[in-house]
């Protein structure tokens, strides 16, 4: 075992994909290559990467298609490398689980620094404070579980982060931007709409009618608080 943190790679342009694993492995990163959407499915599971940089057009099977079939299973974090950049195209890119989106042509070195930003995100917190206890809630970070009511509910990984983050600081107002800077990471320019419908999709979980859940703060954002 070599130890090194693995990253797929997965892009039809054989060209691109070389390039940004030459990138990636001057920094120290393992690679694997893939060129088609359905053999990236089957590599998350054979090859058992730290971090997926997928290509949004793909022949057969898109990037969209790819990092939603990846969600069903794996909470492995996703890069989108993608010619569009368009703010819907972002956004819905995020909303299917993409941790970030970097639009081609890009800088070798933003590429690197967001790969390895993404990855400090997800290393491994052993602090106390990874059980958050509320009345008839408990959200366990270690293990990405949530127990409402005494039973336990499926949250996917961007769901369930900005529940735990929201509810580590209860009544604390968080604007929009400042959870997509610090649930997916990186400074987003356009359309807040991701953050409202990741909390419309918790709250669809969650009773609203409960003592403690994500509030709407009019004109500003979003708190966990009591009702």
């Amino acid at each position: 075992m070599s130890g090194k943190q693995k990253i797929l790679i997965v892009d039809d342009d054989m060209h691109i994909a070389e390039l940004v694993s030459l990138y990636v492995e001057k920094e120290g990163f393992e690679t694997k290559e893939v060129h088609d959407g359905r053999e990236a499915i089957q590599m998350v599971s054979a090859f058992q990467p730290d971090l997926i940089l997928l290509d949004l057009m793909l022949p057969g099977m898109d990037g969209y298609q790819v990092c939603a079939e990846i969600r069903k299973t794996s909470r492995v974090p996703v890069i989108m490398l993608t010619a569009k950049g368009e703010t819907f195209d972002k956004v819905l890119g995020l909303e299917l689980g993409a941790d970030d989106y970097i639009v081609k042509p890009f800088d070798p070195k933003e590429l690197v620094a967001r790969v390895k930003a993404v990855l400090r995100r997800y290393e491994p917190q052993q602090e106390e404070g990874d059980i958050l206890r509320f009345p008839n809630l408990e959200i366990n970070i270690s293990n990405y579980s949530v127990t409402y009511h005494g039973r336990g509910l499926e949250f996917p990984p961007k769901e369930f982060e900005l529940l735990f983050y929201l509810a580590k600081h209860p009544n604390r107002v968080f604007t929009r931007e400042q959870l997509l800077d610090q649930i997916w990471g990186y400074e987003y320019v356009g359309d807040t709409r991701t953050v409202d419908v990741h909390v419309k999709r918790i709250r669809e979980k969650l009773n609203q009618e409960d003592e403690w859940g994500i509030r709407t703060v009019w004109s500003v954002g979003y708190k966990f608080g009591q009702k």
